[in-house]
């Protein structure tokens, strides 16, 4: 008779424990109680949520409740907040708080018991990614979505190398508010009541307050308006800032280092763009070697004083958006970018999926990516965008929000949109000069010939920046100056702002 062969299926091993020190976290413990003074080193890098502990993590959180109120944290200050506490109860009460301070030799090594308690944390989390991703990749119920999959991982690595972890991102009531009051003084300190990055541009820092972090900006206009101008102007502004700033020991600096993703121009286009503005000589003469020999000095010591300059140029063609959080993630990672620019939205491409459906649903991937990106990076996004031809067909040239091109979800998303409007380019365009003055001309002509005349004088080198939506302020418009052979926007003279030009 054939003795059946019975498999007997192999131990499942139990799961490596996550890694952890409790004895660690009670040494840091014991020793803040004993010095409140380490609490002030180790709360910048160490968050409650570090601790493997949950009962050590409320006692931290707890400890810098105390110390923030300039009260002393000790065992027995502490006890109150811990009599109804069911961790504490399973550990003997209150009086383990007295437990933990029992070692005063923990104060030697308070700041390396810390450290360790952080990288013990980065570890869990990166745990954490790695089952995610495991499990994500061993999925196939749903659509096979490699790229996808891989974006998501870079994503979460990201938070971790950055915060620690995702799950510093729930902040309770009492860390929003600590962030909107640190932002508040940095705008009362700033003298020029800049709260984010700015600008360079006075008005428009008044305006908005600057550049802020998490904020999606959408700067739109007609082709020949002057979008990229003003970006690199700004972009240029940032980056000075951030040098000049550094150089003076100035802390926080209100400027900062810039990625700029160039889906148009080149990057050499760019720069030499640039250059032009700063050494004011025009880009049609470095273009074709019309410059004197002083002039291309003057255009060489430009470049040299700004080969320094943090302003970083990706002009890789055919992007999608997906390509530009990885790669931008890696400039703040390796560069500390606080200023993104995009030129334009429009060139950005989505994933496959709503790409191979309409239009429409490709910008709105794009807007709501580059408004995840903000978030992510706690950065401001400046993206162009182009307008429909809607506003070539109206009487008033004036762009409006729903002149936005090819998607609601732009408005929708942004929380700043700000038209570029030039009306000496639509008299140039769509207004031809009237025939000169002669003797013997009707009164019509003459009459025709002055308005006209009146007309450019006031919009020669004009320019208007709308803000026709701000989520934490006021709309308008900015008058601004226009330097078209430097392609250059600067802030009018304070006197326009008295002339009966200004409305």
């Amino acid at each position: 008779m054939v003795e059946i062969v019975r498999v007997i299926p192999p131990a499942v091993p139990e799961p490596p424990a996550l890694p952890h020190n409790i004895e660690a976290e009670a040494a840091l413990l014991g020793a803040m109680m004993l010095d409140n003074r380490i609490a002030e080193d180790v709360q910048v890098r160490l968050r409650s949520d570090h601790f493997f502990e949950p009962l050590h993590g409320r006692i931290y959180e707890a400890i810098l409740k105390l110390v923030d109120r300039n009260m002393l944290a000790t065992p027995v200050t502490l006890r109150p907040m811990f009599e109804g506490d069911v961790g504490m109860r399973e550990l003997g009460g209150p009086a383990y708080l007295a437990q933990l301070t029992g070692s005063g030799a923990a104060l030697i090594g308070a700041r390396d018991f810390a450290n360790q308690i952080y990288d013990l944390a980065l570890l869990r989390a990166l745990v954490g990614v790695g089952r995610g991703m495991v499990e994500g990749a061993l999925d196939t119920s749903e659509e096979v979505d490699p790229k996808s999959q891989i974006e998501q991982a870079e994503v979460a690595l990201y938070k971790v190398a950055e915060q620690g972890g995702e799950e510093g991102s729930v902040k309770s009531f009492a860390q929003a508010t600590k962030m909107v009051i640190e932002t508040a003084s940095a705008a009362l300190n700033s003298g020029g009541h800049v709260a984010g990055i700015t600008s360079g541009f006075e008005r428009l820092n008044s305006k908005i307050g600057g550049l802020h972090p998490s904020d999606l900006i959408i700067l739109a206009g007609r082709p020949g308006m002057g979008k990229t101008s003003l970006a690199t102007n700004i972009a240029f502004n940032a980056a000075v800032r951030y040098i000049r700033d550094q150089e003076d020991g100035i802390e926080p600096s209100v400027g900062a280092p810039v990625a700029f993703f160039s889906l148009e121009m080149s990057a050499d286009q760019l720069a030499g763009r640039i250059l032009s503005e700063q050494a004011e000589i025009s880009s049609e003469q470095i273009r074709m070697g019309k410059m004197s020999h002083a002039e291309f000095t003057t255009f060489a010591r430009a470049a040299q004083n700004l080969e320094n300059l943090p302003l970083y140029i990706d002009d890789t063609p055919g992007l999608t958006i997906a390509a530009l959080r990885t790669r931008a993630r890696r400039l703040k990672r390796q560069r500390g970018i606080g200023v993104i620019i995009v030129d334009y939205l429009q060139l950005l491409q989505g994933s496959g999926k709503s790409s191979d459906a309409n239009r429409v649903q490709e910008i709105s991937e794009i807007s709501r990516g580059l408004k995840t990106l903000a978030k992510e990076l706690s950065v401001p996004v400046i993206a162009l965008s182009q307008l429909s031809r809607a506003v070539e067909q109206r009487e008033n040239k004036k762009p409006i929000l729903s002149d936005l091109r090819e998607s609601g979800s732009i408005e929708q998303d942004a929380d700043m949109v700000w038209f570029v409007y030039r009306e000496e380019y639509y008299l140039n365009l769509l207004s031809p000069k009237p025939a000169s003055v002669e003797a013997g001309d009707s009164a019509v002509e003459v009459s025709a010939f002055e308005e006209w005349k009146i007309k450019m004088e006031r919009a020669h080198n004009r320019a208007e920046l709308i803000i026709a939506k701000q989520r934490h302020g006021s709309t308008g418009s900015i008058p601004l100056k226009f330097e078209s052979r430097f392609t250059k926007f600067s802030d009018l003279a304070d006197e326009y702002y008295t002339s009966p030009d200004y409305e």
